[in-house]
């Protein structure tokens, strides 16, 4: 097996010689790369070669791209292909295809090519390395047949770096053991659904309440916590202790969203639960506790009550939720109480914490976007999470028809929301780290030959401080009225959330940047758009993020989500380095 000794200290074409097959028939990355040297981990390598290829020219990109053989393609069938993409496609089963099967990937590969003028590449072996199925890989084949080529040729770019991650573990004899769990488990909660087409797990459903019980099993019996239970609002609670009452607090939500991916806050409680397990199994106990929270509500999806969970720990739970009723018209008290838990007022106030006896809150999540993945990195540190403004709008114009009302005598009300649309897009692209966004819009009773009399439509706002954000939000409003009022329309726009930033804290953000570090990883700092449990944690107590790449061009909140087994590895490795610091 080789070692990282041996490629720092070889010569460049040893070097080269050694790195052999990571690339297909592109040994110049291994020759850019060599450079670098030395590197303090196998992930840092890994880095160092994804950096060259992105800094490649696109001549380069392309010849690496056009390298790789066609899936189950004419190079396979006549045996020439490199050792290591043959054994790839044989582990996923490709040179077994049915006839039918063979018929449809040469098809798909003939349009591919007639579309992008490459082959199609796909990391064969998958995120959890053991390969996707024939069924799987035509499908993946036939959705990225949609894609832009822009993108597209990027997606091949990132799965080419997939490809040489997986030849290189082999190389080095590395099995991403925890990864690999990480997954498992992931996968395994996943069967827990309240739909059998989709992965959805609402607040105290039966589904939600298998996936408690089981979070509490692999606890319990797996990993070695010292007390876990089931709080009143069905937040699953691990504690490891330490040497002292002191306890880190971290955790994440086990919710989901309807049609959802596996990872988003499962990932984080997998991995302080696999970080406390090799902590028990070691016989090692902290200076301080280890306090995971399997968080049981952060979606919102079912109860119109934010971040429910996480506001009972911080103790700002609005009693008048337990009214709140669902779409059924069953009140979230009833929920509770058929989930087995106690639904009362008195119940869920005892879930509250008192700061005094935590050093911190942090949270593992995975990145739900696309910064890392472009980047070729796969942890980042976030630096604040967005506050945010939401609303509900409508503009009210007159409905005429739309062949004999001259062009300026009309009152189109879809055409002033249009406006507004593209003076958000402006507005919030002209300042760094902020966002906004018109997600939904409607014509009621719209017509082809009709100028739209009414248009409904959502207003997202979201920046990395309160004062950026308030300050689009005011420019936003400011411009609606006065398109209204250039335009003869009138409007209405009510808001539905209004969230304050949450900023990392500098010294645990800091610790997180060290253990990152310390992997031998670049350190890449970003914002979170997006909500998480550390926001409502934040006013309790110092909070920090890590953020863990997510394939497919970092999509969420959709069953496409995934992370790999060797990005999860480096989650848990970060987390025990966190541990080390404090």
């Amino acid at each position: 097996m080789m070692t990282l000794d041996q490629l720092n200290n070889a010569n460049a074409a040893d070097f080269v010689a050694l790195l052999d097959g990571t690339y297909e028939h592109s040994p110049w990355i291994a020759e850019r790369a060599a450079a670098a040297r030395p590197f303090k981990s196998l992930a840092a390598l890994k880095v160092a070669l994804a950096h060259v290829l992105r800094e490649a020219t696109l001549g380069e990109q392309l010849g690496l791209i056009r390298a790789h053989p066609e899936l189950a393609g004419k190079a396979a069938v006549a045996g020439e292909l490199t050792a290591e993409s043959t054994n790839e496609q044989q582990k996923a089963g490709l040179t077994a295809c049915t006839q039918e099967e063979f018929a449809k990937l040469q098809q798909l590969n003939a349009h591919y090519n007639a579309r992008f003028g490459f082959p199609f590449i796909l990391a064969v072996r998958g995120p959890r390395g053991t390969g996707f199925t024939r069924e799987e890989i035509i499908a993946t084949f036939e959705r990225r047949l949609r894609a832009h080529p822009d993108l597209e040729r990027a997606e091949c770019l990132r799965q080419i770096h997939r490809i040489a991650e997986i030849r290189l573990n082999d190389k080095f004899g590395v099995k991403p053991r925890l990864g690999e769990q990480l997954w498992d488990w992931a996968a395994e909660l996943a069967r827990h659904s309240d739909t059998d087409d989709f992965l959805t797990c609402t607040y105290a459903t039966p589904a939600h309440t298998a996936v408690a019980a089981q979070l509490m099993a692999w606890m319990r019996d797996e990993c070695g916590f010292d007390e876990v239970s089931r709080d009143a609002v069905g937040n699953v609670v691990g504690v490891y202790r330490g040497t002292s009452e002191q306890r880190l607090l971290t955790g994440s939500h086990y919710d989901t969203v309807r049609r959802a991916g596996r990872f988003d806050g499962r990932l984080g409680i997998f991995v302080p639960m696999l970080v406390v397990r090799e902590l028990s199994r070691a016989g090692q106990r902290l200076p301080f506790g280890i306090e995971v929270v399997g968080f049981s509500e952060e979606e919102c999806q079912r109860f119109p009550a934010d971040f429910l969970s996480a506001s009972s720990l911080v103790g700002t739970f609005d009693p008048a939720w337990l009214d709140k009723t669902d779409a059924a018209g069953t009140t979230l008290r009833d929920a509770m109480q058929a989930a087995g838990l106690p639904g009362t007022v008195a119940a869920i106030a005892a879930c509250q914490r008192d700061p005094s006896r935590y050093l911190g809150f942090v949270e593992v999540h995975i990145e739900q976007g696309p910064v890392l993945d472009s980047l070729d990195l796969p942890l980042g540190i976030v630096t604040s999470i967005n506050g945010s403004r939401r609303y509900t709008g409508e503009v009210i114009g007159l409905a005429s028809h739309a062949g004999t009302t001259p062009m300026g005598q009309r009152r189109d009300a879809a055409a002033a929301v249009a406006e507004l649309i593209l003076f958000v897009e402006q507005r919030a692209a002209a300042v760094p780290e902020v966002v906004g966004t018109v997600g939904m819009l409607e014509v009621p009773s719209g017509s082809t030959n009709v100028i739209p009399g009414r248009c409904r439509f959502s207003l997202d706002l979201r920046a990395t401080t309160d004062t950026a954000r308030d300050l689009l939000d005011l420019d936003v409003r400011t411009t609606l009225q006065e398109i209204c009022a250039r335009r003869g329309l009138s409007f209405t726009l009510a808001p539905t959330l209004a969230a304050n930033a949450a900023p990392s804290d500098a010294a645990w953000q800091s610790r997180w940047e060290a253990a990152v570090t310390q992997l031998g990883l670049p350190i890449h700092r970003l914002p979170s758009g997006a909500g998480h449990d550390a926001m409502k944690m934040h006013e309790l107590l110092p909070q920090a993020m890590l953020f863990v790449r997510g394939g497919n061009g970092g999509i969420s909140h959709n069953p496409l989500e995934s992370v790999t087994m060797d990005d999860a590895e480096l989650a848990v490795r970060a987390f025990e380095k966190l541990l080390a610091i404090i």
